[in-house]
This record gives structure tokens, sequence and C-alpha cells, in this order.
């Protein structure tokens, strides 16, 4: 494993196919000066969530784990001004940053949700606020499997489900890991494949936030 040259190729293809983003680069720079962890995804694979989104022709989205809206902002862009994201976040801190990228984005079609996840879902599911045509969990790894459980529940066929960080560095292949992300990790990926209403794979990823992988689910039946 090289991570050098992983960052590297990072910057060449972000270079050439990901333009100088004014709003992209204050969400990352407000979000570190508020001390929040630097764990938002890779431009790149922003980028492949709102790409994903546009494919998918997506309406309304889900995402558990705002963090600084950095994600939020490509997966919003992603369903353009008709639709909506709904993203669900556990610290407040958090969210109010979120917002404020959000909004300095120029971006009106985020609604920002504060309180732990698993509180969060039932409401969404009592108010009827789904089918979500995609659904991005990228929160705590403990609780992936509960929360890949909601999104069976608040989708739809053809929806698709996302599930990040789950190469976890290579880790997630070790049953007998007592890292908690680890084994959440392992929860969720045999709770998909063990669920028939969906087809899916796993693409691993390697750049300058290491070696990683995304899980990809899609709502089949």
């Amino acid at each position: 494993m090289n991570p050098e040259i992983w960052t590297a190729i990072d910057e060449y293809l972000a270079g050439h196919l990901l333009p100088h983003d004014p709003a992209l680069e204050s969400a990352l720079r407000e979000t570190s000066a508020a001390g929040l962890p630097p764990i938002q995804v890779a431009a790149n694979q922003g980028k492949l969530l709102m790409l994903l989104a546009m494919l998918r022709g997506a309406k309304r989205v889900l995402e558990i784990g705002t963090l600084g809206g950095f994600s939020t902002i490509w997966l919003a862009r992603g369903v353009g001004t008709g639709g909506h994201v709904t993203t669900l976040e556990l610290d407040p801190k958090h969210a109010d940053v979120a917002r404020k990228n959000i909004a300095a984005a120029g971006l009106s079609n985020v609604t920002v949700r504060v309180g732990a996840a698993l509180a969060t879902l039932p409401e969404l599911s009592r108010e009827d606020a789904g089918p979500f045509d995609l659904v991005f969990i990228d929160a705590d790894k403990e609780s992936s499997a509960e929360y890949f459980a909601w999104a069976m529940k608040l989708t739809r066929v053809g929806s698709v489900i996302l599930v990040d960080n789950v190469g976890r560095g290579g880790a997630v292949c070790d049953a007998a890991s007592a890292d908690p992300g680890v084994i959440g990790t392992r929860r969720v990926i045999e709770a998909i494949g063990r669920e028939k209403r969906v087809t899916a794979t796993v693409l691993q990823t390697v750049g300058g936030k290491g070696y990683d992988g995304i899980a990809m689910a899609v709502v089949v039946t």
C-alpha cells in the first residue's frame, strides 16, 4: 500500500474532473475551523454521490450522518432544485455548522434534523417522509445494520442504499477483530447479504483518505 501515490492520484483526478468550487472549499474550511473531525467523504467520492443521485433521478434523499454538510451539498446538487435532502445529525454543533455551510452554498432543498438517528428514523416513518430514492449511510459504524434495516423500510423498488466506510483499511475481513467499527461493518455487510429484497456489491476505494469501500444496494422487490 502506498498512500502517497493514492493522494497524488486523487489530486491529479480532482485537478481535471473537479473544478474549483468556492462553496465546497468554504465548507471544508468552516468545518475544520469549528473543530469537527476531518472524516467527511473525499471530494471525488462526494461527486460520486452527486452522480449516483443524478443517475437514479433521485428526488428524495435521506442521509444518515451530516457532519459539516460536505456530502450533503453534493447530494443536494444531485437532486436539483426539484428534489429534497433530509439529513440526520446527532450533534447539535455539527448540525449548526452544516446548516451554515449549506446556506452558504446557496441551497434551500435540505432539512437538517438533530437527534439520534435511531430515534429520528421512526419519526420519519410515522410522518410518511419516504419513500426515499437514495439513502446514504455514513454515521456511527456500530449501528450501520440498524440504519440499513430502517433504510429498507423507507425506500421502494428501484431505490439505492449506500453504506460508506465498509473497507475499514482491510480490517473488514478480520472475523476476530474487537474493533466496534469493524464489528458493526461486518454486521451490515452480512445483513445486506441476507436481505433478499436487494442486489448489492461493494466498490473498494483508495485515495487520500486511505483504503476503504462503499457498499451499494438496489431494492429490487
